[in-house]
């Protein structure tokens, strides 16, 4: 397929991105999981502290993105890599504005909000389209892999914002957004609404979903959690993702 780059002439692209299937969804939500344990686990557990784990995840992040944005084609190792990294780099972002910075959730969750939308109103501006099916150009790939940042971060300050600044725990903070991404289920199956902001409202919703099933898992019986730690909550998840994007590699070779 023939695409127009703007300002790097005519080249051969196909789309970057998979297909929203189940197996996409359950990758995704698992990678926000991973995201928020991976982090905690660097962070507290190593001893990087959180700024050497932003740094080393960071340098990670940006090799990996290099490659993937290199790349003329989709690969689910490649793809689901800088998924998972960019999982831990959002996470981190919001992090630091809170624990660092001392930025409220209520307005970091906001700000990330805003920040999304203009990513979207200025990827639309330009190339008229936010569909996943036509990520088929470095500029829209771009605007892609801004928003999936967008969304990472947006969707940890307010989970974190539900479950811990609200007060509502983790169990029923993955109670709410699971109920919300059965909504966007419902409106998009059955009342037939637009595809591409039913997708975009589920991708934000999977991040704090994924995140208060992490935090259930991982944190102390004493704080709301099943105890099981950051490595167990982080391999058992890391494992399965690896399970599911090796079959999704194994078919895409056929």
């Amino acid at each position: 397929m023939k695409t127009k780059d703007s300002g790097a002439g005519i080249a051969a692209w196909g789309n970057k991105v998979p297909e929203a299937t189940l197996a996409f969804w359950l990758i995704k939500m698992m990678s926000t999981t991973v995201g928020e344990t991976a982090a905690d686990f660097l962070n507290a557990d190593l001893g990087f502290g959180l700024a050497g784990t932003s740094a080393v995840v960071g340098v990670l992040f940006f090799v990996a993105l290099f490659v993937q944005m290199s790349a003329r084609s989709y690969h689910p190792v490649r793809y689901w890599t800088t998924v998972l990294l960019i999982s831990v780099f959002g996470t981190l972002i919001t992090d630091n504005l809170t624990d660092v910075l001392g930025v409220p959730l209520a307005w970091s969750t906001s700000a990330f909000l805003v920040l999304l939308l203009a990513v979207f109103s200025v990827w639309y501006a330009r190339e008229k389209t936010l569909s996943i099916h036509h990520v088929d150009t470095p500029a829209r790939e771009g605007f892609y892999w801004l928003a999936i940042l967008a969304t990472f971060a947006l969707g940890t300050a307010a989970g974190d914002w539900f479950s811990e600044g609200l007060q509502l725990g983790y169990g029923a903070s993955a109670i709410l957004f699971g109920t919300a991404i059965a909504a966007v289920a419902f409106i998009y199956y059955v009342l037939d609404s637009p595809p591409v902001l039913c997708f975009w409202i589920a991708y934000v919703l999977t991040r704090p979903l994924g995140a208060s099933i992490g935090d259930g898992m991982a944190q102390a019986r004493d704080a709301g959690g099943l105890g099981l730690g950051t490595t167990v909550t982080s391999v058992i998840f890391l494992v399965v993702i690896v399970l599911f994007v090796a079959g999704s590699a194994i078919r895409h070779r056929r």
